[in-house]
């Protein structure tokens, strides 16, 4: 075996080095079929010798823990990926001998041989020997047309086909056991990290899964072509958006309401020079941008102190754009009121145009329907408002992204 392995080795060489571009039209297309078949049967080889050197114990012999641990040194390995050879030459050499012969013979990948021996194995735990052997056939014959990928999903109803007549039966089973495992498994955690952040892990059930995707999808489209946020920071944007409209709707236990009761403590003087930062009532930092951004309408009730941290306000609710005066909003603006932004007034905060913090009246005069995003992005940016002469609201832009500073507006939500 070492001296044909060595004749292989070195024919693969002399292919490494010898050019592609003379070949003719079909030729690579013949080759890589043909380095593609080889690479299987080598996985074959390299399998079956995996499976004999951890039947002997050799591992052990040459001063290692366990035969992952040598393969991770010796073929330079993960300890996970050593494992999964492991486990996959123990299947092929104690199971059903037709898989191993269909990745021999380059029939099927090394990535479809598991995919099949795992489906083989909960086959003949259900249905016997004779139901697994069939289901080999079946598999194998689908690898043809299927990645490992595609060729699992079909493998969860092999049943249907080797036998019908406990199909039902055993999927209503499997069915059963994942709602078990998933209710069993489900959980969420929430570590707080030291600079203020919070980590979120945890696993759910199918149907809070689907809640949660119902949920943000619709919300993590990029809001504009400028819009440069990772996929993972507009899932998180949409995830803090959801949890904006669940405070709004008042019907959170205990907590919930009209505003959420979130605590923010800050120094007026700080809070109108736009310099002081802000503590929540659970002891986390805020910035001073985030705190005004904050103060404008958003779920908080906010406690200002003086300079000896005497309160001179706390919830001062007329600050609040709330009741008749928002639905009158709503009915002006009809949605977030930046131009070209699409989101309903459910998804936006009420910004107080000339800020509340700065003296501004709680009015419709000084008061605009802006979504998350743009909310932020007003409080982080030199963009103006102002109200027209029809009394509808129209932003500047900064003079970097227009020089004149055209006034503009959202015409989006402008009923036809």
């Amino acid at each position: 075996m070492v001296e044909e392995l060595a004749q292989a080795d070195d024919a693969g060489a002399a292919c490494v080095d010898a050019p592609a571009w003379p070949l003719p039209e079909h030729d690579p297309i013949a080759a890589l079929d043909a380095a593609h078949r080889l690479q299987q049967r080598l996985a074959a080889v390299t399998l079956a010798l995996i499976r004999e050197i951890d039947g002997r114990g050799t591992a052990r012999t040459h001063g290692a823990s366990n035969t992952a641990a040598w393969l991770r040194e010796r073929l330079r390995l993960t300890v996970p990926a050593a494992r999964r050879l492991i486990d996959l030459a123990t299947a092929l050499d104690t199971g059903n001998p037709g898989i191993r012969q269909a990745l021999a013979d380059g029939h099927i990948t090394l990535d479809q041989t598991r995919v099949i021996a795992d489906t083989a194995t909960s086959v003949q735990a259900t249905a016997g020997t004779e139901a697994a052997e069939k289901a080999v056939g079946v598999l194998t014959d689908w690898a043809a047309q299927f990645d490992p990928t595609h060729l699992r999903k079909l493998g969860t109803r092999i049943l249907d086909h080797v036998a019908p007549e406990i199909a039902d039966a055993a999927a209503h089973a499997a069915l059963d056991a994942d709602a078990r495992r998933a209710t069993h498994d489900r959980h969420l955690t929430l570590s707080e990290q030291t600079d203020g952040r919070l980590r979120l892990t945890g696993t759910l059930d199918t149907e809070t899964a689907g809640l949660l995707r119902a949920a943000i999808d619709p919300l993590t489209a990029p809001s504009d072509p400028d819009d440069t946020r990772s996929p993972g920071q507009r899932r998180h944007d949409a995830l803090a958006e959801v949890c904006r409209l669940a405070l709004h709707t008042g019907e959170l236990p205990d907590s919930g309401g009209d505003p959420a009761q979130i605590v923010v403590t800050t120094s007026y003087d700080g809070l109108t020079r736009q310099l002081g930062a802000g503590t929540l009532d659970i002891g986390l930092q805020l910035t001073p941008d985030t705190v005004r951004r904050l103060a404008c309408d958003a779920t908080i009730l906010p406690a200002v102190l003086s300079g000896t941290g005497q309160p001179l306000d706390v919830g001062r609710q007329r600050r609040l754009i709330t009741g008749p005066l928002r639905r009158a909003l709503v009915l002006r603006d009809r949605g977030c009121a930046f131009p070209g932004c699409d989101r309903p007034p459910r998804w936006c905060h009420a910004h107080h145009i000339h800020h509340w913090a700065d003296g501004g009246p709680t009015n419709l005069d000084n008061a605009v329907l802006l979504c998350g995003h743009h909310h932020r992005h007003l409080h982080h940016s030199d963009w103006t408002i102002h109200l027209g002469h029809d009394g509808q609201p129209e932003f500047v832009p900064p003079a970097w992204l227009d020089p004149e500073q055209l006034p503009r507006r959202n015409h989006y939500h402008r009923r036809t």
